[in-house]
C-alpha cells in the first residue's frame, strides 16, 4: 500500500482533475479549498458553495476536516460554523440522523416547499460567486470544522445528501 503522502497527492491530483475548482492554501497539498456547484433539479441548483479541507498528516487513515466556507441551509450542516454532520458524508442522508441544524431538518420533514423555498433564498443570499470570493477563511480545524470519514470523493463533496 503507498504512504500517506503519497494517496494524499494522488487524491488531490485526481480532484484537480475533476470539474471542482480547488485552490491550495499555503501552497501545501494538505490544505485547500474546493468550489462546487449546487446539483441541477435539487433546490440547490444555482448555488456555488466553497468547502474547506484539510488533509491530516495519517489521511487516509485518518479522515479529513471539511467545513462550508459561506453559509448553506441544510439539515446536516451548521448554518453559522459550516461544520458538517459526521453521517451525512458516508451514508444516504435521512433527517433522523442527528441534525446540526434542527431547524431545517423540522422545515423539512414538516413542509418541503417552505423547505425547498428557504434553500433557494439561501443560494440567493450566500452562494454567489461574490459570496465565495468575500467568504472569511476558517484557517483551523479547531475552528467550526468537521472530520469526514472517508476519502474525498465527487459524491461525498456533494454529500450524498440530496443537495
Amino acid at each position: 500500500m503507498s504512504s500517506p503522502s503519497k494517496r494524499r497527492e494522488m487524491d488531490l491530483m485526481k480532484l484537480m482533475m475533476s470539474d471542482y475548482k480547488v485552490e491550495m492554501i499555503n501552497d501545501g497539498v494538505q490544505e485547500f479549498y474546493v468550489d462546487f456547484h449546487g446539483p441541477s433539479e435539487s433546490p440547490y441548483h444555482g448555488g456555488l458553495w466553497r468547502i474547506r479541507v484539510e488533509l491530516p498528516d495519517a489521511y487516509p487513515y485518518k479522515s479529513p476536516s471539511i467545513g462550508f466556507v459561506n453559509k448553506i441551509y441544510h439539515p446536516n450542516v451548521d448554518e453559522m460554523s459550516g461544520s458538517v454532520c459526521l453521517d451525512v458524508i458516508n451514508q444516504t442522508w435521512s433527517p433522523m440522523f442527528d441534525p446540526l441544524n434542527g431547524e431545517a431538518a423540522a422545515l423539512m420533514m414538516r413542509d418541503r416547499v417552505a423547505y425547498e423555498q428557504k434553500v433557494k433564498e439561501y443560494c440567493e443570499r450566500y452562494a454567489k460567486p461574490e459570496d465565495i470570493v468575500a467568504a472569511p477563511d476558517k484557517s483551523s480545524d479547531e475552528e467550526e470544522l468537521s472530520e469526514d470519514e472517508s476519502d474525498l470523493s465527487d459524491e461525498q463533496v456533494m454529500g450524498q445528501a440530496d443537495l
